[in-house]
Formats: structure tokens, sequence, C-alpha cells
């Protein structure tokens, strides 16, 4: 990172935090997977990306119990020599979720860090979409250091990607573009079937996907966005993260056949030099697997559903500007300005809410917003009076920053929402709430 851009960082994180905006720690004695203490104040929080709310799952806190009581704290030693046999049992159990084998990894970005660089060779060509995770990023970097080739297309923009594969096909025997399966900052989803049509179309295209925040609250046993969109194809190399709806830690690295993994598994350096995961996570891990190959998941993720219609159906009641309305757990209400983003923060705050301001440089000066998580915590409720309570006091602190809507609407480049549709479906909102 150079320094230039280290420092600016530096500066707005800090008056973020000066601001009691970031790095908070909480005072709860308890966590029940919705309210937080904050210097004596308990509020909802809406940053958690604990999906399903599994977090606090009784069956998932006695297994991590019992894995300790027998195996300890932790079994210091790397996989290459000896691993727990937990290990065996709770890939097996992914492999079910998956339908593919798979890797049990740390972490979901020292997963990264096992594959890309491994999988990619000097004849390949890498193809990062503008807003693929920066765990991904990191690990392409890696393998750009390494003397492979890499550029970056905007977001979603599949018409400038074919163009690009078109060009490079002619150099490289390999095009491998990098994408997630739901972005983490706006929640929109990757452009699952112009994504298999590029692949069907060109011999040489391939895709490499982070789907960590698509796991467990969509597709058959949780296995998320991308598989429920698009089946697994054989030039596709597919990541995932048990951090967030599995309520977990570690990533999941899935593969085509035994051979790829073999490859990972005795190549990636996060299998060799890395620490294994403790028996309390493995313990953890395995019952949520459980949960997920059980008919318990899918009317789990049917109540997250409604919270996430219900979102969407009133935000555009309020005229919000949220950016993306596909139905994701994460949602993305436009203000614009930073300091339209710090007055409206610290008024959720009095209302009872703790919310996730988004802004410079994470986004552009302009594209401040609450980057607003839901998850089967919350009930139609409290996400109502969010929304009202945004929505009421939005307009006078845009007036006080003498920003418009009209200017909000167009640095998002979105319509703004028709707020005259038929009373039916606010009659409907009614009935719900």
């Amino acid at each position: 990172m150079k320094k230039e851009f280290s420092d600016l960082i530096n500066k707005f994180f800090s008056k973020s935090a000066e601001m009691g905006l970031i790095q908070i720690s909480t005072q709860d004695e308890k966590f029940d997977g919705k309210h937080v203490t904050v210097k004596g104040k308990e509020y909802v929080y809406f940053g958690s990306c604990s999906y399903l709310g599994l977090e606090t799952d009784e069956r998932l806190k006695e297994a991590a119990i019992d894995a300790v009581q027998r195996y300890g704290s932790q079994f210091s030693c790397s996989r290459t020599f000896l691993q727990m046999g937990l290990y065996e049992e709770v890939e097996s159990m992914l492999s079910e979720i998956f339908g593919k084998p798979t890797l049990l990894a740390p972490t979901t970005s020292l997963g990264h860090i096992s594959t890309i660089p491994v999988i990619m060779g000097e004849r390949d060509a890498m193809i990062a979409d503008q807003q693929v995770h920066n765990s991904v990023r990191n690990a392409m970097s890696i393998a750009k250091g390494e003397g492979v080739y890499m550029e970056t297309v905007p977001h979603n923009d599949m018409e400038t990607l074919e163009r690009r594969v078109q060009i490079l096909r002619h150099d490289y025997d390999r095009i491998w573009y990098f994408a997630d399966g739901v972005y983490s900052m706006y929640g929109d989803g990757a452009k699952f079937t112009e994504i298999w049509q590029l692949l069907e179309r060109y011999e040489q295209f391939h895709f490499y996907v982070d789907d960590a925040h698509g796991m467990s609250w969509t597709g058959k046993h949780g296995r998320g966005l991308v598989l429920q969109n698009m089946p697994y194809h054989p030039k596709m190399m597919l990541t995932s993260s048990l951090a967030k709806g599995f309520a977990n830690c570690g990533g999941v690295l899935v593969f085509n056949d035994e051979e790829q993994k073999r490859l990972i598994k005795n190549c990636g350096s996060s299998f060799i030099f890395s620490g294994p995961l403790q028996p309390a996570v493995l313990g953890a891990i395995k019952a949520a697997a459980q949960i997920h190959l059980s008919n318990e998941l899918e009317p789990l993720q049917t109540e997250l559903f409604e919270r996430m219609i219900f979102f969407v159906e009133k935000a555009r009641q309020l005229g919000l500007a949220v950016i993306n309305n596909e139905l994701t757990p994460i949602f993305y209400v436009g203000v614009g300005k930073t300091e339209i983003g710090f007055k409206l923060i610290n008024r959720l705050k009095e209302e009872g809410f703790f919310c996730n301001l988004a802004h410079f440089p994470a986004v552009s000066v302009k594209n401040a917003g609450l980057r607003v998580a839901l998850t089967r915590h919350h009930s139609l409720q409290e996400i109502s009076r969010l929304l009202e309570t945004v929505a009421d006091s939005l307009p006078k602190f845009m007036e006080e920053e003498n920003f418009s809507n009209e200017e909000l609407f167009k640095a998002f480049r979105i319509t703004p929402p028709n707020q005259s549709k038929s009373g039916e479906n606010n009659d409907e909102l009614r009935k719900i709430a």
C-alpha cells in the first residue's frame, strides 16, 4: 500500500473512531444475537452477518463445549502432519452440502491465499471485478507478483468482460474472472446467467467466485447463491465462508474433483504453515452442518426471506435510496455525503439502533450510506422503525449539508423508487407489520 493512501485511510478511520462510530467494544455479559450494549446503552444491532441467527443456537454452543471437554482448547499441529478426526467428519458433511469435494481452510482469506497462487500459471490471465472482495484481490496480488497477468473490469460489466476475453484469449491459455457471489457492500449478486454463457462460449474462460455472503441463507442445504443460480461448472472454482450465515469460523474450498483438492491440500500455504481450527470450532461446525442437512433449514431461510421482502417494500414505500433491491440480506441505503451519514448514525443511536456507516475511502466521496444486514433475530417491527427513522431524519440532514434528493440518486446512478404503486402492496405491508 502506498504511504499516501495509508495516510488517507488512517485519517478517515481515526476521525470515525474519535466520533465513536468504529473500533468500538461492547459491554454485554451475554450476547443474544440482536442487542449490543455500548457505553451503557443497549441497541438493536443491524450489522451482524450471521444471517440465520444460528450463533445463539444451543446445539452449536453445546457442541463447542463438548469438543473442548474431549479434545482441549487446541490441537496444535500442522494438518500436513496430523489432523483431528473431526476434520474428516466435517469435510465429509460440507461435501454433502455442496455436492462436491471440499477442504476446510482456517479462514476464507487464507483459503484464497492457498488456492489462487497455486492454480494460476504463467499462461493464465486474471480479470478482477472492480468490487471483488479484498481478500480475493490480495491473493491475486501474490500470483501477480509471480508473473501472472492481472487487470480489473467495471463492476458486473459483462460486455467489457467479454471484450477482454476475446482479446486476451489470443495470448493466454486460461482467462480467469474473479467475482463475489454476493458483493459485501451493496448486497448485489454476480451476473450468473451471463457468466455461464461465457463459460460455455469460450474455452479459455474460467470462473473463480467467493460466495462468502451467499452461504446458508439460500440454496439446497444452504450451499449459497452461486449454486442456487447455476450448476457447478467444470471450469469453475467456488469458495465460501462459515463465518457468516453458517455462524462459525473457517473457509470452504469447493473443488470439481479429488485431484484438484489434493493439489491444494498438498501445495496450499495455509494447509502447510497455518495452524488448525480449534476443537471448539470444529465441534460447532459439525452441529451447524447437521442443521443444514436437515429439514430445519428451509423454514429458517423462509423466515429471513420474509424480512428481506419486507425491507425492500417498506424502503420503496418510504422513497429511500436503496442501492440494490435484490433479495439478499445486505442492503445499502444511500445518504450521499459522509457528514450526512455521521448525523444519521447518531440519530439512529438516539432511537436505539446501531448501524454501520460506509464512507470514503471504502466508497466514493458522495456514496456514503448505511450498510444494513438483516438476520432472523430482527422483527418486522424493528425493521420498520429503523427505515421510518431514516426516512424521517434524512431530508433534514441533507438540507443542512446542502445536498438534494436529485443529487443523491444521481450520485448512485439509480432511479428514484416509484411511490405510487398499487395500494395492494401497501395494505400487505401493513398486514405484515
